[in-house]
């Protein structure tokens, strides 16, 4: 887990989110529902709410959480310019019986400005609503096509399953860690953050400009790819413990690739590693005085 991760996650429970968005007013607590499309709308103040089985695409306009019960989307979700989706609540803060989470059946488009926080788990990113000393809950997200974000202000995916590709292009809150769009609601910088998920086909990082981006723990059943990405956070763009059945790309990342504060091990990659993350490139866990290991090694035969 991250370090801007740990700041987040107390922040998440201690502050007004839980109170915003595990209390809705019943006005925001749908979808509206129209022959095309079904669109969810909201603010950070009086959140919309996805929940229950919705057929068909979901457009997302504001702000709307995944706080009253399973919500499954059996089209595509799209959260439109500058809005946000919380699917990290792991029970169903509503009937206060039962769980929370999201199930995507096609694809999730994160547009130009927008947010999404899908899934949760107690050691790495504990939910919103897990009060516990120490955390035990967690929420599994899961999409059955691909993620595609182009511009967006933050991903933050953990402890999910995404059949296909992961894209994430452009975007973030730009070269300052200040808080911005549904962040200043965390009153954490902007970062991206990917950890403990299963990825179908390949990630792809790239041209994100903002606070901190971490990687962790990833199963990448294609290529993992990370290239020209700038961070204001010295301690950003940590890429470690991932196993990667294809190649593993890392240039022009600023700062170079790290292993940071992580406490991660060296990424295992089947097929080539390159770049920032070459088999020959050893760096010191944790900097700057670590010992050196390998960014990534090759499977055990």
């Amino acid at each position: 887990m991250s370090r801007l991760t740990n700041r987040l996650v107390p922040i998440l429970g201690l502050s007004g989110l839980l109170a915003a968005l595990a209390v809705v007013p019943a006005q925001a607590a749908s979808a509206s529902s129209t022959a095309a499309a079904q669109t969810c709308t909201g603010t950070a103040a009086a959140p919309g709410v996805l929940t229950g089985t919705i057929p068909g695409n979901v457009i997302v306009k504001g702000v709307c959480a995944v706080n009253a019960g399973p919500a499954v989307v059996k089209g595509n979700l799209t959260i439109a310019p500058g809005g946000a989706v919380v699917a990290a609540f792991a029970l169903n803060d509503k009937t206060h019986v039962g769980f929370s989470s999201l199930t995507v059946n096609r694809n999730v488009v994160v547009d130009k400005g927008a947010t999404l926080v899908l899934g949760c788990e107690a050691n790495a990113f504990p939910c919103v609503d897990d009060t516990g000393k120490p955390p035990t809950l967690q929420s599994r997200g899961t999409i059955g096509g691909n993620l595609f974000a182009t511009g967006a202000l933050g991903v933050l995916v953990h402890n999910s399953s995404i059949t296909g590709a992961v894209s994430e292009q452009g975007g973030g809150g730009g070269l300052a860690c200040t808080p911005k769009g549904i962040f200043k609601l965390f009153k954490s910088p902007v970062f991206s953050d990917y950890e403990d998920n299963v990825v179908g086909d390949s990630l792809i990082i790239s041209g994100l400009r903002s606070c901190f981006l971490g990687v962790f723990r990833n199963a990448v059943h294609g290529s993992l790819i990370v290239t020209t990405n700038k961070m204001a956070d010295p301690d950003a763009n940590e890429v470690a413990s991932n196993n990667v059945n294809r190649s593993l790309n890392c240039r022009g990342n600023t700062p170079a690739i790290q292993y940071g504060d992580s406490g991660g091990i060296p990424n295992v990659v089947s097929g080539q590693a390159t770049g920032q993350c070459s088999f020959s490139l050893r760096l010191p866990n944790p900097p700057p005085n670590g010992p050196l290991e390998p960014i990534a090694v090759r499977p055990i035969p």
